[in-house]
């Protein structure tokens, strides 16, 4: 089984995300971490179950569209790294995926 790394970008936009939501609606907020966190593990026996980034169309690095929101991910050997989770109206700057 793949072990999930989140990478300290990709937590930090986690966190701004959740902060913007929970402004609203704490409880929402909440409840979209859980989510996310639950289709995250899923790629822990499922790495290619997300779609190529087609602004790279590269095997390895992929996403999970949640909702409005991107969750792009690198297959390595015996771990999956979480790169970004950015708004699905974001262009990727595919500086952040090396």
């Amino acid at each position: 089984m793949m072990k999930i790394i989140w990478s300290p970008r990709s937590k930090s936009q986690l966190i701004e995300f959740a902060e913007y939501i929970a402004s609203d609606k704490p409880e929402a907020a909440h409840r979209w971490l859980e989510n996310v966190f639950k289709e995250v593990e899923k790629l822990k026996v499922f790495p290619k179950s997300g779609r190529k980034v087609p602004e790279l169309n590269q095997d390895k690095i992929r996403e999970i569209i949640f909702g409005n929101y991107r969750i792009i991910y690198k297959i390595e050997v015996e771990e999956i790294i979480i790169v970004s989770v950015r708004h699905g109206r974001q262009l990727l700057d595919t500086n952040e995926i090396k």
